[in-house]
């Protein structure tokens, strides 16, 4: 069984951290290959679960120094995109190097994280955006990170599960209309995630 909640027994101290920090960075990267996909040319989302969301905690811990009075907050912030069981949480980013162009495309692709989607075995799961920060201004502007919540009944659950079974992630935003087929060793990785 996966673990579903991140608490301050699970954060290691600094010291303790550095010592395995090689070792954990390692693990989480080979993980994450198959928790990642792009879909069109700027977005690419990044499923994550205990284990991404732990190490983000460590490594914002060692960023910014802050100790035990820090750890609370990186729990209030990260803890929440733990996969319950019942759901896949992905960040969404809109990874776009060149400056002028990503001031374009954000400003293009408001209300873009009410559009995304993945469809199981014909059957939609409408992604829920984190409402902590609102990601699209009044002006219409975008954020470059998006939190997403996938919510799935216990029969789409049942079929993500299956082997082979056709999962595809969709964006239909008017501006940025695309979507792609998760690789059978992504569907697998992330099927792991319901309990």
């Amino acid at each position: 069984m996966n673990k579903r909640q991140i608490t301050r027994d699970d954060i290691l101290s600094l010291e303790d951290y550095e010592m395995v920090r090689d070792e954990r960075r390692k693990a989480v990267t080979a993980m994450k290959r198959d928790r990642r996909i792009s879909v069109g040319p700027d977005a690419t989302f990044y499923f994550e679960n205990y284990m991404t969301m732990c190490h983000q905690i460590h490594e914002m811990l060692r960023i910014e120094k802050g100790g035990a009075a820090q750890i609370d907050d990186e729990l209030a912030a990260y803890g929440p995109l733990v996969p319950d069981g019942s759901e896949l949480v992905a960040t969404m980013m809109l990874e776009i190097d060149d400056p002028v162009r990503r001031a374009r495309v954000l400003n293009e692709l408001g209300g873009i994280e009410n559009t995304i989607s993945l469809t199981v075995g014909g059957e939609r799961v409408v992604a829920v955006p984190e409402s902590d920060v609102e990601r699209t201004t009044e002006a219409g502007k975008t954020s470059s990170i998006h939190f997403l919540r996938f919510p799935f009944t216990p029969p789409q659950i049942e079929a993500f599960r299956k082997d082979g079974t056709r999962v595809v992630l969709g964006i239909a935003h008017p501006r940025y209309d695309h979507m792609a087929a998760l690789p059978e060793p992504v569907r697998a990785a992330l099927a792991a995630d319901f309990d």
